[in-house]
């Protein structure tokens, strides 16, 4: 499988897993709980497998990057959390950072 695929998945399971760590209560509702549990699992499983084509650094400017978009998209959808515009500039900020390294850093490759 293509590793940008696996590094897709490992962040779309983050992202959930992250998202849903709020409903859990402190670990109290087991629904929630095992959701996090379960993402984090798959998404580290996930993000080791990346790792064995990927370096490092890249991979996890990535998963952060868009782990952080992501996570405060769903934020605001789910517990209507809405992002300030300083938050949305250095967002902004970290997506343009992933964009250099993927475009122009021969460390992405």
């Amino acid at each position: 499988m293509n590793v940008y695929v696996l590094l897709l998945l490992a962040i779309a399971a983050e992202v959930v897993a992250t998202t849903a760590l709020k409903a859990t209560a402190g670990f109290t509702r087991p629904g929630p709980s095992l959701l996090v549990i379960g993402g984090y699992g798959l998404a580290f499983w996930l993000l080791g497998l990346v790792m064995q084509r990927l370096p490092v650094g890249v991979t996890y400017a990535i998963w952060s990057g868009a782990g952080i978009v992501l996570i405060t998209l769903l934020a605001a959808l789910v517990y209507r959390q809405l992002p300030d515009w300083p938050a949305l500039l250095g967002m902004g900020l970290i997506i343009s950072g992933v964009v250099v390294i993927q475009l122009w850093s021969g460390s992405g490759h």
